[in-house]
């Protein structure tokens, strides 16, 4: 364990290299701070990823283990087993999964890819890992078939040919069906590509092979030639078979399906159009859209199911796609949200020569996966458990609390409950497979995700999972604009399409209070409560914020404004338009003038029910400027203890009363510097002189000295006092800027706009001057230059007092200046532990106001040294971090983080065993320092910005957890703790679990007697080099995977393989065991038969001499 003594650093250590921590001189110092945190507690590892699979291709189920495989444009494959089990792979290629077949009950997967390769994975390991590679150099793959429990799978090109592959050792055989010979030989055309192969459910010795053109042949493997041939003039886009093996069905591009007997190849036995108007003359139906795929399954009971895909109608209005269910006399078509990618019928029985039984369809849309219930009237679809609406509305913020109080789960759990939809199936979710992991590291997680809908999201993400607990939606609280009488969302210029998209957010778990700004410039302020209630008015708060004049500055519109509203206001008057009419995002209104104190969005005006879970305290909006929209709030900050609510952007800053409804500041960022500031930043361009609005209650005031105080008003008009600044036009491309976080100013610094802006926020019990002799409350605010300024706050007693008295605000001056815009702050203190910001416990704020008291959470005491500092500030910027000593305000440490990239996001984050600060590089480096001294412990290049949605969303937590938005459909979830890293593998779940395989049907006297049933085939004299001889080495080249075909049987790793090997052995020995009691019986049986034989001769000649014998 390391100690560092800041006596000894101020001795004179000198500043080492710009790339290691540096000493900075200040005053005498006495602490000594051990620090515990060593290299060794840091690596970083990916660990699971959430969400919906993002630009799915490919399907595959497996029936007994009950595992579902989806694959992905970008050569992923997701797994899916019970709720809770999932896994995530990825080809190294990155080429599209074109097909995916499972080795049914033996823990493997083939995955066909677009750049005809073709792969073996094992499942029987926790991460599944690939066995074997075949790449395929002079034909492209189309189709690939594996039959049920077969070694031996069947590979369909664009060429026409069939090729067969050797699944356990990959190595192709040199039986090959070329299409001239699958063809008739009068035939002039190719039959282009292979798109279906399947064998006779009946005759493992026929395969069915569909060519594009239409052409379906027959083909006897033992006999090496077609048996039949049917053709037909549409495209063919997929095959069924009839369980029987007597019929098959075909869907065509003109939307018919076509069923043929197998003896029967003229013509097909029956064609319908299942969405073509039938002509009444017995003409031949009018074509529809493609069947893209059929199923036929077979019910014992009753009539078939036909599921099939695609088919309506050209001048059909629905525009969706459908899923189409024949049952009988019946048809049902269900509509989807989303383009249909696939779907399968799952079935009781994995046996294609049995009754199907089919129970359920999985349907793979482009954004959604749906399982519909077949055995309910109206097929109702499941309820998914698995985390996969996260881009139900485009994710336009994220924030990851770890370790949060054990109690805000179930909280939000309990009212989150009550959201969920009606209607669902009442049987349990069918994909079941697979097991939890037994991890003994869980502690409370939760993520709060932001969307472009104006929707919050609140998840679950403990224990590597992720499950939804509630969702608040942020645009009841406004009216929707109604134009020519239909609703239409309001046009802003800030954003067009989303005006109530989150842009930031500011939660605190212990108090719940949880603050929300959005990209309409408004800010929105909610509590917790169990209880509903209903609203009559939303309390609005409008605030007037202008920055700095420039040459390019609107003309101004005589001095006329009207007051700016500072305590709570009708929402009706919030705006000077007339009949309640929405604002228009131009910059004039009717009358030709410029549109002033408007807000974006129109509160709604009447009484709001609020259910239980987040309501509305406060509503806070920006209003135009001169006829310009206002700027876009880029940090935002909620202070419980305090009763505050602080948020910035280009303009300044404005300080908010949420207890009280009002404004207790609102100015530009220069005016918070002193004249004599040696940070002080001019404007760049000459100031225009402006003459203040006019208005009563309404008032300008400049900052002259350091020191300013702003209070509420005692006007009867009940009008606060309110500081206005010009206003800058924003910039032109707000749709690039819609979701960019000013924290990450540096992305686009070669447009970076002249004037400051505020970056971030932090509320602190702390020491905001250098004299203070004890904490106080007090705000700390970082701007994209690198200035980190301090404002105290003057708080009323709590209770009444504080209701009714005005806050005090005063700027105290710069602190320190970094290089780059300031990302984050912290405090520490004398013994190096972290500073929480102060919060009030969280209460029933709808309980009757006897059991309302509010609390405040005192801060931690001060050390009685005198001459010592006893608190540190850590700061950090986008390319450095400062460890400032308080109230000495001496820098003793500092570290340059990087030269030539910048530091998108940075946290200080609490581990197991200890503290440091967290940094993520645009140059995808991921840092950890310790603190205070800010020595590197961990610098991984681990991933290279390439999307500004990995920038917008990376956060760390505590505990050495952090994540980011992988795609726009999922999240992914890394560490950077070697404690997690180390007990990753026990917190996994098992894809695959050792189970019997369902019987196969029984065949019955007369076919067993007359041959009637199912006929087998000995694949292995067919296809196995003996027999086929050797392929063509130049046609596809064999890569063995990091494992071999060993590992798949019986080496299976983890608690599975161990599992699996314990039951084999329990099963043989039990069978001992019963062989020896067996024979064991057997011959107690034969000593009791012997023991009566003897008596019963002893009897007989017991009294007879040895003459009568």
């Amino acid at each position: 364990m390391k100690k560092f003594n800041i006596r000894k650093v101020l001795d004179g250590l000198t500043a080492s290299s710009s790339g290691t921590a540096s000493p900075q001189p200040g005053t005498n110092q006495n602490d000594v701070i051990q620090e515990t945190l060593q290299s060794e507690h840091f690596q970083l590892c990916k660990t699971v990823r959430h969400g919906f699979p993002y630009q799915p291709s490919s399907m595959a189920f497996d029936p007994v283990q009950k595992i579902l495989a989806i694959g992905t444009q970008s050569g992923a494959v997701r797994l899916f087993g019970r709720a809770g089990v999932e896994c995530y792979c990825q080809h190294d290629s990155g080429a599209a999964v074109i097909q995916l077949q499972f080795l049914v009950n033996e823990g493997a997967l083939v995955s066909a890819l677009a750049d005809d390769s073709v792969h073996l994975w094992n499942l029987r390991q926790k991460q599944p890992a690939i066995l074997h590679t075949l790449k395929f150099n002079r034909e492209r793959i189309t189709f690939c078939h594996l039959p049920f429990q077969s070694k031996w799978l069947y590979i369909g090109t664009e060429k026409g040919n069939i090729h067969i592959v050797n699944v356990e050792s990959f190595t192709l055989s040199g039986y090959v069906i070329m299409w001239n010979k699958a063809i008739e030989l009068s035939s002039k055309s190719h039959p282009g590509p292979v798109v279906h192969i399947s064998d006779n459910p009946m005759d493992e010795g026929k395969i069915l092979i569909g060519f594009e053109c239409g052409t379906v042949v027959l083909w006897d493997l033992k006999c090496k030639k077609a048996d039949y041939r049917y053709n037909h003039d549409e495209a063919i886009h997929s095959v069924a078979w009839h369980h029987e093996g007597k019929q098959f069905t075909c869907s065509h591009s003109d939307g018919t399906l076509t069923t043929w007997n197998v003896r029967v190849p003229a013509k097909p036995t029956i064609t319908i159009t299942p969405h073509g108007k039938q002509p009444k003359d017995g003409k031949k139906p009018e074509p529809c859209k493609p069947i893209l795929k059929v199923e036929y399954k077979t019910t014992r009971a009753g009539d078939a199911f036909v599921v099939m895909s695609g088919g309506l109608s050209y001048d059909t209005g629905c525009r969706r796609s459908c899923l189409t269910v024949m049952h009988g006399k019946s048809t049902a078509v269900l509509e989807m949200d989303y383009p249909i990618v696939d779907f399968l019928t799952l079935c009781e029985t994995p046996y294609p020569n049995d009754f199907q039984e089919p129970y359920a369809v999985v349907v793979l849309l482009e954004k959604d996966l749906v399982v519909i219930d077949l055995e309910q009237i109206g097929y109702p679809i499941f309820e998914n458990p698995y985390p996969l609406s996260i881009h139900e509305s485009p994710v336009t913020c994220v924030e990851y609390f770890a370790d949060c109080p054990p109690e805000l789960i179930p909280a939000l759990y309990s009212v989150g409950s009550r959201q969920k939809r009606q209607g669902y199936s009442k049987k349990e979710w069918p994909i079941s497979g697979g097991n939890w992991g037994q991890g003994t590291l869980s502690y409370p997680e939760i993520i709060v995700t932001g969307h472009a809908d104006g929707s919050i999201k609140f998840w679950d993400a403990s224990a590597i999972m992720l499950q939804v607990l509630y969702k608040l939606k942020t645009a009841k609280v406004f009216e929707k604009a109604l134009k020519g009488g239909k609703e239409e969302k309001p046009s802003t210029e800030i954003v067009d399409e989303d005006p109530f998209a989150i842009q930031t957010l500011s939660w605190c778990p212990e108090s719940r209070m949880l603050c929300v700004a959005g990209v309409s410039a408004h800010v929105i302020i909610y509590r917790f409560s169990k209880q509903e209630m209903t609203t009559e008015v939303v309390q609005l708060l409008e605030v007037r914020m202008q920055g700095e004049l420039n040459d390019v500055d609107s003309p101004d519109p005589a001095g006329d404004h009207p007051p700016t509203p500072s305590t709570p206001v009708p929402p009706s008057s919030s705006s000077p338009t007339q009949d309640g009419e929405p604002p228009e995002a131009q910059p004039f209104t009717s009358d030709d003038r410029p549109r002033d104190n408007v807000p974006g969005l129109k509160v709604w005006s009447a009484p709001l029910k609020q259910s239980p879970g987040y309501q509305v305290e406060l509503v806070i909006q920006l209003v135009w400027v001169s006829g310009e929209p206002p700027q876009q709030i880029t940090s935002l900050a909620v202070s419980s203890s305090d009763g505050l609510v602080v948020f910035g952007n280009s303009s300044g800053l404005a300080v908010v009363d949420y207890l009280q409804k009002s404004l207790l500041l609102n100015m530009s960022t220069s005016e918070l510097y002193s004249p004599s500031d040696p940070y002080q930043r001019q404007p760049q361009s000459p100031r225009k002189t402006r003459q203040p609005s006019g208005g009563e209650g309404s008032m300008r005031s400049h900052l002259n000295t350091c020191l300013f105080s702003t209070a509420l008003s005692d006007n009867s008009d009940g009008n606060n006092i309110s500081e206005e600044k010009s206003s800058k036009s924003p910039t032109s491309d707000a749709k690039d800027s819609l979701f960019s976080r000013s924290r990450s100013s540096s992305v686009t610094s070669i447009e970076r706009e002249s004037r400051e802006a505020i970056s971030s926020f932090h509320f602190s019990e702390s020491f905001p001057r250098k004299t203070d002799s004890s904490p106080s409350p007090s705000l700390w605010l970082g701007t994209t230059q690198g200035t980190v300024l301090v404002l105290s706050l003057s708080l009323p007693p709590t209770g009444d007092q504080r209701l009714q008295q005005p806050v005090g605000v005063s700027s105290c001056g710069t602190l320190v200046r970094l290089k780059g815009g300031i990302l984050t702050m912290a405090f520490l203190d004398s013994l190096g532990a972290v500073l929480p910001p102060s919060y009030e416990p969280w209460s029933e704020p709808n309980a009757p106001d006897e059991e309302k008291t509010r609390r405040r959470r005192p801060a931690s005491p001060p050390p009685t040294q005198e001459g010592q500092d006893r608190q540190y500030a850590v700061v950090c910027s986008e390319k450095q971090a400062k460890v400032v000593g308080l109230p000495s305000q001496s820098c003793f440490f500092k570290h340059n983080i990087t030269e030539s990239s910048f530091v998108l996001r940075a946290d200080v984050v609490q581990m197991a065993a200890g503290l440091c600060l967290a940094c993520f590089c645009a140059n995808g480096h991921i840092m950890t320092l310790s603190l205070p001294s800010l020595r590197p412990l961990l610098d991984v290049n681990y991933l290279p910005l390439t999307d500004m949605r990995i920038a917008r969303t990376f956060c760390f937590s505590n505990l050495g957890q952090a994540m980011y938005l992988t795609s726009p459909t999922e999240i992914q979830r890394i560490t950077y703790s070697q404690e997690t890293c180390d007990n990753l593998q026990e917190m996994m779940g098992e894809l695959f679990t050792p189970l019997e395989t369902p019987e196969a049907p029984n065949r019955g006297f007369f076919k067993g007697l007359f041959g009637g049933g199912a006929q087998s085939l000995d694949r292995e004299d067919l296809f196995g080099e003996t027999a086929a001889g050797k392929a063509s080495r130049s046609l596809a080249q064999h890569i063995p995977g990091p494992q071999g075909m060993e590992g798949m049987k019986g080496a299976a790793s983890g608690v599975v393989g161990d599992l699996a090997r314990a039951r084999i052995a329990l099963d043989e020995r039990g069978q001992k065991l019963g062989e020896l009691e067996d024979r064991t019986a057997a011959m107690m049986a034969s000593a009791d038969s012997f023991s009566k034989h003897a008596h019963d001769m002893m009897l007989k000649y017991k009294d007879k001499k040895w003459y009568q014998l």
